[in-house]
Order: C-alpha cells, then structure tokens, then sequence
C-alpha cells in the first residue's frame, strides 16, 4: 500500500541543536529510496507501506546510535484506495486554490 507520512523526530537529552541528529536520520530516508520533503518541523515521506515504516525504525536506531537516549516522534499517515497521488500534487491541489482567490483583506 502506499502511503505518504509527516514524520518529526525528536531526539530527548541531546541539547538544543538536533541538526546533527536530523540530517542522521534524512540519509536513512534517502538510502532507504524513499521520496522525501524536509521541511521545518520535520520530514514528508512517500513510499509503499512496509519500506516506510522500517526506514522509521531504521531512523530511530542510527539516532540511538548516536548517543541519543530518548527520542520522541510523531507520525501522521496517508492513505487513499481511490488513486495514487504525490507529495507534489497534494501541494499543487493547495496552491492551485490559492491562485483563483484574492488574498485575505482585499
């Protein structure tokens, strides 16, 4: 099945800059091919099901791996049955609307 997932990682007991940990944890993502978006507050993932949620798992381990006791993450997940549909054109759907109405206050 495919799916598209937010995913936040969030290293616990490490400091304030998790960059390190989060750039650990897009090269998982990335050798695992899976599509991805990083975006501020984490990481949208498009991919089949079982690829997706062990690339997940395989995040969790390299942060541990660095030193990291704790991590805390959030996983939101998409599915449709109806058709397939992409990071982009989950995004084109948006900006398509905001293009046919003035912005508020005009």
């Amino acid at each position: 099945m495919k799916v598209i997932v937010d995913l936040c990682v969030v290293p616990i007991g490490v400091g304030v800059n998790l960059a390190p940990y989060i750039a650990a944890c897009e090269r998982v993502l990335l050798n695992a091919g899976l599509k991805i978006q990083l975006h501020p507050n984490g990481t949208a993932i498009e991919g089949e099901w079982v690829p997706v949620f062990k690339a997940i798992e395989a995040c969790h381990q390299a942060v541990h791996a660095m030193g990291c006791p704790r991590i805390y993450t959030t996983v939101k997940v998409n599915t449709r049955t109806d058709r397939d549909q992409t990071l982009e054109e989950k995004v084109a759907s948006v900006e398509a609307l905001l293009q046919q109405r003035p912005e508020r206050g005009q």
